[in-house]
């Protein structure tokens, strides 16, 4: 199951479990359109080298029984900037 992590990873932008414009790579890397587009190098994640791909939705109905995490996760990518 996903994780779901609660922000961007770059700029600490708050992604929450509906937001259309997260970006995650197979390591659960997570990071808004915007920084995957103006800020990564290739768009692809700064960790592993992968392709971000959008993050899927997890039905409102099962956010009770199955939480996003609340662990906020920023890396010091020296093109992230501050946020």
């Amino acid at each position: 199951m996903l994780a779901l992590r609660p922000n961007c990873e770059c700029c600490d932008k708050d992604l929450p479990p509906d937001a259309p414009d997260a970006l995650i790579c197979s390591f659960e890397c997570t990071f808004c359109a915007d920084c995957a587009e103006q800020r990564l190098p290739g768009g692809r994640c700064p960790n592993c080298g992968g392709e971000l791909v959008r993050r899927p939705v997890r039905p409102a109905d099962r956010l009770t029984k199955f939480p996003p995490s609340d662990k906020r996760v920023v890396k010091a990518h020296g093109f992230c900037g501050s946020a």
